[in-house]
């Protein structure tokens, strides 16, 4: 029997995989492909993904294989600028392809002792008070303590749940794919920047040796299972929006996806959850989807590892989805906002164009670039210092980087004054003194770096450490007098 069989081999159950084994949770991860997929339906990590990367150690191995990228213009593709002085450490966006994204975090995941199996399709669960019982295609069984769907839109286990998934179905779909193009760069580049100046979902983006990333509108909506374009659709396509194919020939993948956008009615069946595109589905608009994963990963993790380990304390679990599915919901409707944005009707040019004016002013540029590098999230904690509920920026500390000491996955308190104590819970929250960062007050940070206390004084600190990390341990029981306790050989 494992603790934890998690569906899906994508972004968010290797980033939940790898987090769960930070905490000796046997963890299995079932996928139903032979091999990792090659399509690159995402290109990037935002803001808040890289400082996931950051807080566990990982971020060099993601800076090797990625570019850094100015922050800004994310919005429906409106220009702007980066804001000025954003609350990171980080302020750029991570050009990586999926594929790398995937193969990094399933490397993190078998370092830590994450099981993979591929070509295991999961075709049926049962539930009961102890555990989970999995099917697998060819027949066999595997028994699990909880079950973690993170088996994309069309998810399998988020069906056996009978879960709803209500929202709407796709409007428009996109063609999109590598491919060599015999035009040459500046032609490929001049008809682009026309062809965009009205088109937003129309590109081609040069990868090197004469390879493009192609993305253009397709003629229609395909039927649900349809199989990838062919290059002859593409090319039908391209010149239909742009007056030319650009000579693409040899493709290395052709993929279509659609704008529909869903979201599950509940994140939770008793000992299974959803995380990722199993719980959401929305346009691509701003690359949110891979880095919404990640974060419900991040969330998730260290919640359910408590939960195994028998320390959760009452609810926590609970709080999974009760923070991550109004983050969901409120990416849903900044992508609905962008996908109607992007219309070339004449009224919503109109609003196009009104918006545009209005992110000229500093305020509603930093609020809608938050909105899509996640880093004004602020979980609905019960109120308090203003802290509370936001994630903590990396800090420079006297001892180095507040990130640096939160690669173990485990609660922190930093300390400005050495006067507080985490006596009790020792075993699972770290106590850092350090009166670097000047203007900082004391904060405790849950293993998903959110401040859960801020400065109100050691009752209020008990009480939040007993409310996210469970009951006080107890006290060792002391020596008698003339006696020295020895530890037992």
């Amino acid at each position: 029997m494992v603790d934890v069989v998690i569906a899906g081999a994508g972004p968010t159950g290797l980033m939940l995989a790898a987090e769960l084994r930070l905490h000796d949770v046997r963890t299995l991860v079932l996928d139903r492909d032979a091999e990792p997929t090659t399509v690159v339906r995402s290109l990037g990590l935002h803001v808040r993904s890289i400082e996931v990367m950051d807080q566990r150690g990982l971020l060099e191995r993601f800076l090797e294989h990625g570019t850094q990228h100015p922050v800004g213009g994310f919005f429906a593709g409106i220009t702007a600028p980066a804001p000025a002085d954003l609350d990171t450490a980080h302020a750029y966006v991570l050009g990586i392809p999926q594929p790398v994204t995937d193969r990094l975090l399933a490397e993190r995941a078998v370092e830590l002792g994450a099981e993979i199996r591929r070509s295991e399709e999961l075709v049926g669960l049962t539930q009961d008070d102890d555990g989970v019982t999995v099917e697998l295609a060819g027949g066999a069984r595997v028994r699990a303590g909880w079950v973690v769907g993170c088996d994309g839109g069309r998810s399998t286990v988020r069906s056996l749940l009978g879960i709803g998934f209500p929202g709407e179905p796709s409007r428009t779909e996109t063609l999109i794919g590598e491919t060599e193009v015999a035009a040459d760069p500046e032609t490929v580049t001049a008809v682009v920047t026309r062809v965009r100046e009205t088109q937003k979902r129309f590109g081609l983006g040069p990868l090197g040796d004469g390879v493009y990333r192609v993305v253009v509108p397709a003629a229609g909506v395909s039927e649900r299972g349809a199989p990838p374009p062919t290059i002859d659709e593409v090319r039908r396509r391209l010149r239909a929006v742009s007056g030319t194919d650009f000579g693409v020939h040899s493709p290395r993948w052709l993929s279509r996806f659609g704008d529909a956008t869903r979201l599950a009615e509940r994140y939770r069946s008793g000992r299974v959850l959803l995380a990722g595109d199993a719980a959401h589905v929305h346009p691509p608009t701003g690359g949110q989807g891979l880095n919404l994963g990640i974060q419900d990963a991040f969330n998730l993790g260290w919640k359910l590892a408590a939960e195994v380990g028998g320390r959760a304390p009452d609810g926590l679990l609970d709080t999974y989805g009760a923070e991550r599915r109004p983050v969901a919901a409120a990416v849903l409707d900044n992508t609905r906002a962008q996908i109607e944005l992007m219309s070339l009707e004449p009224g919503a040019q109109a609003v196009r164009r009104l918006l545009a004016e209005l992110v000229g002013f500093e305020e509603v540029n930093r609020h809608l670039t938050e909105k899509i590098i996640a880093i004004g999230i602020r979980y609905d904690l019960g109120g308090g210092h203003d802290l509370v509920g936001r994630r903590m920026r990396d800090l420079q500390l006297d001892r180095g980087r507040l990130y640096e000491l939160m690669h173990a996955g485990r609660g922190l308190l930093l300390d400005r004054t050495g006067t507080l104590s985490v006596a009790g819970w020792a075993d699972r929250v770290d106590h850092v003194v350090d009166a670097g960062a000047p203007g900082v007050p004391d904060v405790l940070l849950r293993p998903d770096g959110h401040v859960v206390w801020a400065g109100e004084g050691s009752h209020a600190l008990d009480a939040a450490l007993a409310r996210w990390f469970g009951p006080a341990a107890p006290e060792p029981v002391a020596a008698a007098p003339g006696r020295e306790q020895r530890p037992a050989d």
